[in-house]
């Protein structure tokens, strides 16, 4: 669902689309590129449209040329135009000059007679196939995502909608998504997680977050302007409908108050002041009937604001280092010997390329996977929580369900999961496989910490998460007295780590 956007992007605009699973970002982005007819208001458009969605429209048959051919559409039948009116022009048919003058400002718009090389130039600083010949069937989906960027990025459109196009790029790619949307000439409108990205892109913010209005906010002056004005309107928010709430409490105090006394004064004791106070009856009536109407003209207007992720409170574990490996080396999927040694309260970060065995050390930290060579070693009563890129298969419990026994497990008392601020009491009594992505990952990441454990174990933890609640898991995290390991890519959770140590595989 989406309600209430009102927005306009120019030249040299980049404007980023945030906001939780579920709020309308994809739509709104496909809302702008023509395949989603509104319900209501207008949308308004000019020049050659690229988009980057989560599907690519090609079978697994079809070639990495015919996905380059289709991607580089429109600077074709530019240039196949432009040589047309040319023709017309050379023959002085009537009206060939404006044909001929429409089709060359299209072809200079796209930049069409570059587009080629500059989309020769993008597979290798995104590490996507270049090979046109390639089947797109014997690609993984990470790499066919990087074909068509590749093309996009190369096909000189007017306006650039992207959805989550730092998916499958590493650090080299990342580089170049970033220095080219800056070098955009035109219109780029962004739907990412990636918080680096969206700092070092966007000129503006649409948040279709939650507001005190229930609309979304348009923010200038970047992202950094938007996180910094989103907490302060946020703090109002939350002071405004805490203020109302505690008026309409002390109302409905009031009336009680003042019906106590109407009881205790309309049956007097017998025998003494039964006349004055009966006298008194009608004026308590009054009182009562005012307060009661005051009580229902106060109404709550400010809507309650979302609620902040709480970390639960995790044990300390001291006088004994937690977890130690040695050697630890994994057939064919962590070939280096990898040795750490982790206690109380200490904080790593893993980094390094894409295969480069990142996840399989956690996994083998954990205790899921036994290593080809070394060893790993827990100290006694040691409790160690993981939280995997990828969720397990959905089935017919709820979300309750699964935190509850959780809970149970570790044998020591802690908050429902309606208290972690992750999910609302709907998502939280629906079967996890009616969840969203981003809802089952915030599951994940409450069945995590539910162990009450020693060690957190997280692989790339801001998956599928939006950027407030990210921001708020990072602050979690750094005060936590638990061990806490992370293996990332994401450079903004990098650059709010940096003062951890570091593992680079």
């Amino acid at each position: 669902m989406l309600a209430g956007v009102d927005l306009v992007a120019a030249a040299g605009d980049r404007v980023a689309v945030v906001g939780e699973n579920g709020r309308g970002k994809t739509t709104l982005l496909r809302v702008l590129a023509g395949d989603l007819p509104v319900d209501r208001g207008e949308v308004h458009r000019a020049g050659s449209i690229g988009v980057a969605d989560q599907q690519i429209p090609l079978g697994a048959t079809d070639t990495v040329g015919t996905l380059i051919d289709l991607e580089l559409a429109a600077v074709r039948g530019a240039l196949t135009r432009l040589e047309g009116t040319t023709a017309a022009l050379a023959d002085g048919r009537p009206g060939a000059d404006d044909a001929y003058a429409a089709a060359l400002a299209e072809a200079e718009a796209l930049d069409a007679w570059d587009a080629d090389r500059r989309v020769e130039v993008s597979p290798a600083a995104l590490n996507a196939v270049d090979d046109r010949t390639r089947p797109l069937g014997t690609l993984s989906v990470g790499q066919r995502h990087r074909v068509r960027l590749a093309c996009l990025l190369g096909a000189g459109h007017s306006v650039l909608l992207l959805d989550e196009p730092t998916n499958h790029l590493d650090a080299g790619g990342l580089d170049h998504l970033t220095e080219r949307l800056r070098a955009h000439p035109s219109v780029v409108v962004l739907v990412s997680h990636d918080r680096a990205l969206l700092t070092d892109v966007a000129t503006s913010v649409i948040d279709l977050d939650p507001s005190s209005d229930d609309r979304p906010r348009v923010y200038g002056g970047g992202y950094t302007a938007y996180a910094e004005a989103r907490r302060a309107e946020r703090a109002r928010w939350e002071a405004l409908h805490a203020e109302q709430v505690a008026e309409r409490q002390r109302l409905a105090d009031d009336l009680s108050a003042a019906q106590n006394r109407l009881r205790d004064n309309w049956r007097p004791a017998k025998g003494y002041g039964k006349h004055t106070r009966a006298t008194r009856a009608p004026g308590l009536v009054r009182a009562v009937h005012r307060r009661q109407e005051e009580l229902t003209a106060h109404v709550v207007a400010v809507p309650s604001p979302p609620a902040r992720f709480a970390m639960p409170d995790l044990p300390e574990h001291r006088g004994a280092t937690l977890l130690r490996a040695a050697a630890v080396t994994v057939t064919a999927r962590l070939a280096r010997p990898v040795d750490l040694a982790l206690d109380a309260g200490d904080r790593l970060v893993v980094t390094g390329p894409n295969g480069a065995g990142k996840s399989t050390l956690l996994t083998v930290l954990a205790g899921d996977l036994e290593p080809s060579a070394g060893t790993v070693t827990r100290a006694r009563s040691v409790r160690v929580g993981r939280l995997g890129q990828e969720s397990d298969p959905p089935g017919r419990r709820t979300a309750v369900e699964l935190y509850d026994e959780q809970l149970a497990r570790s044998g020591v008392p802690g908050p429902g999961l309606g208290e972690l601020g992750l999910l609302d009491g709907y998502d939280g009594h629906r079967p996890v496989a009616e969840l969203s992505v981003g809802a089952r990952r915030r599951l994940d990441l409450a069945l995590v910490p539910a162990c009450r454990p020693h060690v957190l174990l997280l692989d790339e933890p801001t998956n599928h998460l939006s950027a407030a609640l990210v921001d708020e898991l990072t602050a979690a995290l750094g005060s936590t007295p638990a061990a806490v390991v992370i293996a990332t890519h994401d450079r903004q959770l990098l650059r709010d780590t940096e003062s951890w140590p570091r593992l680079a595989l």
